[in-house]
């Protein structure tokens, strides 16, 4: 069985086929109770089969991913702030969408505008702005050395070094399950915290993607143009980044796939650290509850 998962604050979502799971240790404090946010799904795959069709998929997947991880991280960021004497800071839904909002923004205007500026100003003073795969060479490049450097940078921060933990503690738990062995977290910490459908290789897949795409747009196209056809371009990159990401995690051990997805968990050992057995029991907590609502 398929199951994917996400590190929140203080904890881990799991989602299985028809369940999503959040499991977030109370307060942030070692040995403090476990919250726990259930609920059975029904993916929009299932509700309308045109979904389910290869690359529409994918897009239809990172959709829910996203929505879903909006609500889990509403949850943990709830559940974190609430101490052993009862008093819980609640966080609303419209500060939330406040944060998402500009983070989306954030991340569009770092990863998509920034590099796309970069190199028209590059272009101009060296005379390439015509040569469309120049251009969108450098432009692809630009947004993997920014996007690398933010990772990067943002491994310092100790709450962020934290989720990072909790990252490694949720692959784990999921390599635990996919051996079959039992979930505890002894068993747990003899797997890697590197697995291969991680979101972090997803997000790789889709910078390295995006450079090759891009590379059809006319470099003589407008700025305003060039930016929009970017943002138009997303969702098909998304949908053929998820089916590579798929197709690989089936195909472990053919030399070239090994090859193709190398620098993806290159890239995992940035985003994942060595759980506790702690953050490990959480995770394991997140799985147990998913596979619980799994019709048997």
């Amino acid at each position: 069985m398929n199951i994917g998962g996400q590190a929140v604050i203080e904890g881990v979502m799991m989602r299985s086929p028809n369940a999503f799971t959040v499991a977030v240790r109370k307060g942030g404090s070692a040995g403090a109770d476990i919250a726990v946010l259930k609920q059975t799904l029904v993916p929009l795959g299932t509700r309308f089969p045109f979904f389910k069709n290869i690359i529409i998929r994918g897009s239809v997947a990172l959709f829910e991913a996203m929505w879903l991880g909006v609500r889990a991280l509403n949850f943990s960021a709830n559940e974190a702030l609430d101490d052993e004497s009862g008093k819980k800071e609640e966080i609303s839904p419209l500060a939330l969408a406040g944060t998402v909002v500009v983070a989306f923004a954030f991340a569009i205007g770092l990863f998509l505008a920034l590099p796309l500026l970069l190199t028209n100003l590059l272009g101009m003073k060296y005379s390439a702005v015509n040569d469309s795969l120049l251009f969108n060479l450098t432009d692809g490049v630009i947004r993997v050395v920014l996007f690398l450097g933010y990772v990067s940078g943002i491994s310092f921060i100790k709450d962020i070094r934290r989720v990072f933990e909790y990252h490694g503690a949720e692959h784990k738990a999921i390599a635990a399950h996919e051996a079959g062995v039992e979930l505890t977290p002894q068993n747990a910490r003899g797997y890697s915290c590197i697995h291969p459908r991680c979101g972090t290789s997803f997000l790789l897949a889709v910078i390295v993607l995006s450079i090759a795409l891009f590379s059809f747009i006319p470099a003589d196209w407008p700025l305003w143009a060039k930016g929009a056809s970017r943002v138009v371009l997303l969702p098909a990159i998304a949908g053929i980044s998820y089916e590579f990401i798929k197709y690989s995690a089936k195909k472990r051990g053919n030399p070239l796939i090994e090859l193709l997805i190398r620098p993806g968990l290159w890239l995992q050992r940035l985003t994942t650290r060595e759980p506790s057995d702690d953050q490990l029991e959480v995770a394991i907590k997140a799985m147990n509850e998913a596979l619980a609502m799994e019709p048997r």
